[in-house]
């Protein structure tokens, strides 16, 4: 079930998709879940300059060490990364690297649907590990089981669709309408349609919502939909899920270093978390933040000084409430004997592991078939503060 509160006003007409505003959740534990589409680079992203292999396989797009942001002497975070390395040394995040889903493949399409989905496989089930979660969730903890989790997309992405009502909010491509627009459109559908005029007036309160500091879109930059994320989850009714995609990882050409396209996309990630975190507030503090992709990048460069499609990478948690300030790793290596195929950085980690600790530890949610053919994956102890 999905609710859409998206509410685009233009040229005189106005486009709207419908319920209220209702949450029920009044647990005060918080979850963002970030979508990184395309396959991010965890190598480029915390480097193990400390592998003695490192420099070797990696080639032009080996890091310098001293150019990175240390972090336990074997990684460190590229240096865009400031925001997340002074969450890392304030004990308020975690990397987890060389990890991955179940997936073996390069597919994009179904190494995304695999993440999503929570299975076993590609297209083994058509819902998402997110949706079924907020469905399970404690009902001590939950007054009503309506619009539990938002994504911050123009339709619901996979991991948010299931049973379980969810909403979604986007800004408008289009300019913003005075409020002598709203309030004539308020006082037409009021006199000729309530349906029409109760949409219009929940659309209107979302928009304040998310949009009260003067929120802003920019280019691929998430950290305005990351700081309308925290005017939704910081609310006392707000939802306890949130969902935020960004895409520009699959860099098969000129990826970069320190510098190049690469960077820029980390330096759009640090600045959305910090967003997220200044935005949120007290709220902060009962809040985990995941950041995941569907796949890492080779090993070694290709001949277009970027990466192809691999397999393990790393993922990122955050919040205040992460037993933060480690690096999360059964490290592999990046000889040439060490890798997957002989390409790939070997996944040591299923990411469900960690999944499965956060929705157990932070939200109260057991199995509740959110990750279906796992029974062997136990979730993972001590990544979240009691």
């Amino acid at each position: 079930m999905t609710v859409s509160r998206r509410l685009v006003i233009g040229g005189g007409a106005a486009t709207l998709a419908l319920p209220a505003l209702a949450f029920g959740a009044t647990t005060s534990k918080r979850l963002v879940v970030i979508v990184l589409r395309g396959g991010m680079d965890g190598l480029a992203a915390a480097p193990p300059v400390g592998d003695p292999a490192y420099a070797g396989a990696r080639g032009v797009l080996a890091q310098e060490k001293a150019k990175t942001l240390e972090l336990d002497g074997v990684f460190g975070l590229h240096p865009r990364f400031e925001n997340l390395h002074a969450m890392y040394h304030a004990g308020e995040a975690a990397i987890v690297h060389a990890a991955s889903t179940p997936y073996r493949e390069r597919s994009h399409f179904d190494a995304q649907n695999v993440l999503e989905t929570g299975g076993a496989r590609p297209y083994a089930r058509n819902a998402g590990w997110l949706n079924a979660a907020l469905r399970a969730l404690p009902a001590e903890n939950v007054t009503a089981r309506r619009e539990l989790g938002l994504a911050l997309a123009q339709q619901t992405p996979l991991i948010l669709r299931g049973d379980a009502a969810v909403a979604t909010w986007s800004p408008s491509p289009l300019p913003d309408a005075n409020a002598d627009t709203i309030a004539r459109l308020m006082d037409l559908y009021g006199r000729r349609d309530s349906a029409l005029a109760n949409a219009l007036q929940s659309a209107v309160a979302a928009n304040s919502v998310a949009m009260d500091d003067g929120m802003r879109r920019g280019g691929r930059a998430i950290a305005p939909l990351t700081r309308a994320a925290a005017q939704f989850l910081k609310q006392p009714q707000g939802p306890v899920a949130a969902v935020i995609e960004m895409g520009g990882w699959d860099t098969h050409a000129n990826q970069g270093n320190e510098g190049g396209q690469l960077a820029v996309t980390f330096g759009l990630l640090d600045q959305g978390l910090a967003a997220l975190k200044a935005d949120l507030g007290d709220a902060w503090r009962d809040t985990v933040v995941v950041v995941m992709t569907e796949f890492g990048r080779t090993v070694a460069p290709n001949g277009n000084r970027g990466t192809d499609h691999g397999t393990a990478t790393c993922a990122f948690l955050l919040g205040g409430g992460v037993r933060g300030g480690r690096v999360i790793a059964d490290w592999p290596g990046v000889a040439t004997g060490q890798l997957h195929e002989g390409r790939d950085l070997r996944a040591t980690l299923d990411i469900r592991t960690v999944l499965k600790g956060v929705l157990r530890d932070h939200l109260g949610v057991g199995e509740a078939g959110a990750f279906p053919e796992s029974a062997a994956v136990r979730p993972m102890h001590d990544l979240v503060r009691a």
